[in-house]
C-alpha cells in the first residue's frame, strides 16, 4: 500500500476531474468562486511543480441555467435536450470565462477542448485530438476539458464526465487521474444509506462484484453520475495502464496531499490490458 501510494509523487501526466456538484452551491446552483478559485490554484501549483495537468470539468449546463434562470430544470429529468444543450451553450462560455481569469491571476494559460464521442471513434479527429493535448502540454498550458453538450446528446443522456475524463487519460497516456467528487471514495454500499457500509482504500482488480457496486445514483440534484460511472471510469483507466483516484473535493487541498503519497480516497492500481480497445469501447458506451 505505500509503496504504490509512495510512487504518486513520481506522476507527471495527471488528468483531474471535478464535477457539477463541487462547483456550485448546493442551496442556490451559483457557481463556487472560492472553490473554483482553491482548485485553479492547487493546479496551477502542480503545474509549477513540472508535472502536466488536464482538467476535466463539469458545470457548464448548471452554470448556463442560473444565468438563463432555469435553475428548476433537473438534468436528469425528461424536459427538453434542446433546453438542456442551450443551457450548456450559455454556461461553458461562462464557465471558460471564469476559468480563464483565475488562471491568469497565476500566470498559467488555460484552453479549451470541446470533446465528442466521434472524437475518440473516428480514427482521424482521435489523432488530431492527441496531437493537440501534446502541443498544449509542450507549451505549458492546462487543457480544459468538456463534452460538447451543445450539439451531442450521448453524454448528457449517459452519465457526467467521469467516463469522458477516463478517455481523456487514455487518449493522452496519463500517469495518473484523480477524479474528485462528492464521496470519499469506494464504498461496499452507499454510505448515505447504509452506516455499515465500509470505505475500500485500494482495488487491485475490478471484479465483476466491484462493478456491481456501481448504482445509477448521485447525492446531488446537479451532477449526473453515480458511482457506476466511476466504477466504468475505473475500467478504462486501468486497462489503460492509468492509476485512478476516488476522492473527496469537500477540502479541494486532497489534491497536494494524493500528489504527496498520502493515504487518500480510493486507489485504483492500473493493469495494462493488451487487448483493451479504447475506440470500440467507446462506440460501444451508448448502444443500449
Amino acid at each position: 500500500m505505500k509503496n504504490l501510494r509512495e510512487q504518486l509523487k513520481e506522476k507527471k501526466r495527471i488528468v483531474i476531474k471535478i464535477g457539477s456538484s463541487s462547483l456550485t452551491h448546493s442551496e442556490t446552483g451559483d457557481m463556487d468562486y472560492i472553490r473554483m478559485e482553491k482548485l485553479v490554484r492547487e493546479l496551477s501549483d502542480i503545474r509549477n511543480q513540472g508535472k502536466e495537468v488536464i482538467l476535466v470539468s463539469s458545470g457548464a449546463i448548471a452554470a448556463g441555467k442560473k444565468v438563463i434562470n432555469l435553475n428548476h430544470l433537473r438534468v436528469n429529468s425528461d424536459e427538453a435536450l434542446a433546453v438542456k444543450q442551450a443551457c450548456s451553450a450559455v454556461g461553458q462560455a461562462r464557465l471558460m470565462m471564469t476559468y480563464q481569469r483565475l488562471f491568469a491571476e497565476y500566470n498559467q494559460t488555460a484552453a479549451q477542448i470541446l470533446m465528442t464521442k466521434n472524437t475518440i471513434v473516428d480514427n482521424l479527429n482521435r489523432f488530431n485530438a492527441h496531437n493537440t493535448f501534446s502541443e498544449l502540454l509542450k507549451m505549458g498550458a492546462i487543457p480544459i476539458v468538456n463534452e460538447n453538450d451543445t450539439v451531442t446528446t450521448y453524454e448528457i443522456e449517459f452519465g457526467d464526465n467521469d467516463t469522458l475524463s477516463a478517455i481523456v487519460a487514455a487518449l493522452v497516456e496519463a500517469d495518473l487521474l484523480i477524479l474528485l467528487s462528492d464521496i470519499d471514495g469506494l464504498y461496499t454500499d452507499d454510505p448515505r444509506k447504509n452506516p455499515d457500509a465500509r470505505f475500500i482504500e485500494q482495488v487491485d482488480e475490478l471484479t465483476d462484484e466491484l462493478m456491481g457496486m456501481g448504482k445509477d445514483t448521485t447525492g446531488s440534484s446537479v451532477g449526473t453520475g453515480g458511482m457506476n460511472t466511476k466504477l466504468v471510469a475505473a475500467q478504462i483507466a486501468t486497462k489503460s495502464n492509468v492509476d485512478m483516484i476516488i476522492a473527496n473535493s469537500r477540502d479541494i487541498g486532497v489534491l497536494h496531499r494524493i500528489l504527496a503519497g498520502e493515504n487518500e480516497g480510493t486507489l485504483f492500481v492500473a493493469n495494462r490490458d493488451e487487448n483493451f480497445d479504447l475506440p470500440l469501447f467507446v462506440s460501444n458506451l451508448h448502444k443500449k
